[in-house]
């Protein structure tokens, strides 16, 4: 067997813990019914991009129209509560981030609750933060980082409160011992532009946002928030390797149905959106954006999914974050 066929058929496993497929769902999906792919961010970022990719796929193999349907808004909870309290019929999906693990704790009155209104679909892909300062800072490396933001003050900035790149500088306070001073922004845009003009000392950032500025030259990059080197950047090292090793934090994207959506439906969509991951146009376009596939079926990105959502909320609760 191919390594990719093992590959799909690992990922697979985790689907569900048995095939359970319902003579009530065997249809599903219906000819002419169209799916909402619900993506509660503005268009353009990386969760639209991923939700376009598969949802494109999806309607290829499976026949049926396939829209996405972009809801930002209140940190991606507006569209998370159009999703919780759809019909879990199967042809209502969200698409979700690290930010919706951390909203559990951010937003604890949302009108919706992740864990019980909605259930994991699939996991997709990844992308790691990339650690990033002035071309002309003088910080030269990660480990230079390290040691002047113990010796003094430095500005960070972030798209926002509670957001990824806020509760990545965040945990590095937390591993580092370090105070940086948080500087939140409407967007990941607007920062940038702060940090190449030199208001900003560093951003801990997600990477499609700065690997065009690293690439042109605006900007240095000193480390990544992975386990393993990108190949984008194959020169920059990851925080892991520069001793930090509990600075791990990836970007993720996935993907979850209504709570009561039946298993047999969850089922084939895991398995379809898995098969979909591990197809070489979509492998490729995935690493252009900076992704890094990262297919786990509904189980097994259910374990996932808590783990995140405890990891972040200690993170929250140490650092005092309010999405204020």
């Amino acid at each position: 067997m191919k390594r990719r066929e093992l590959m799909i058929g690992a990922a697979a496993a985790g689907v569900l813990g048995a095939p359970r497929l319902a003579s009530a769902q065997a249809d599903f999906p219906r000819s002419g019914t169209p799916i909402r792919y619900v993506v509660p961010f503005s268009p353009g970022g990386l969760t639209d991009m991923m939700a376009r990719m598969v949802g494109q796929k999806l309607s290829e193999s499976w026949k049926v129209p396939v829209t996405v349907d972009n809801r930002a808004g209140a940190n991606g909870q507006l569209g998370a509560d159009l999703v919780a309290k759809a019909p879990p019929d199967g042809n209502t999906v969200l698409a979700i981030t690290l930010t919706h693990a951390a909203n559990v704790s951010l937003f604890p009155q949302s009108p919706y609750n992740l864990m019980r209104d909605l259930r994991p679909l699939a996991l997709m892909a990844s992308s790691p933060m990339l650690v990033v300062v002035p071309a002309n800072s003088p910080i030269k490396d990660f480990k230079e980082l390290v040691a002047v933001s113990k010796s003094r003050q430095l500005n960070a900035g972030s798209s926002g409160n509670g957001t990824p790149p806020h509760l990545t500088m965040a945990l590095f306070n937390d591993l580092n011992k370090s105070r940086m001073t948080h500087v939140p922004y409407k967007g990941g845009a607007p920062s940038m532009v702060d940090l190449i003009g030199g208001q900003l000392d560093v951003i801990f950032s997600n990477f499609p946002e700065s690997i065009a500025h690293v690439k042109g030259g605006k900007l240095r990059a000193l480390a990544l928030c992975s386990l393993s080197r990108h190949p984008m950047l194959p020169d920059v090292p990851t925080a892991f390797e520069t001793g930090m090793t509990g600075l791990f934090v990836e970007n993720w994207t996935g993907a979850m149905l209504p709570a009561k959506t039946p298993d047999a439906i969850v089922e084939k969509y895991s398995r379809e959106v898995i098969k979909i991951m591990f197809g070489r146009d979509i492998e490729e376009k995935a690493k252009q954006q900076g992704f890094r596939l990262n297919p786990k079926g509904a189980d097994e990105f259910a374990g996932y999914l808590k783990t995140e959502v405890d990891r972040w909320g200690r993170i929250i609760r140490l650092a005092k974050i309010t999405p204020g």
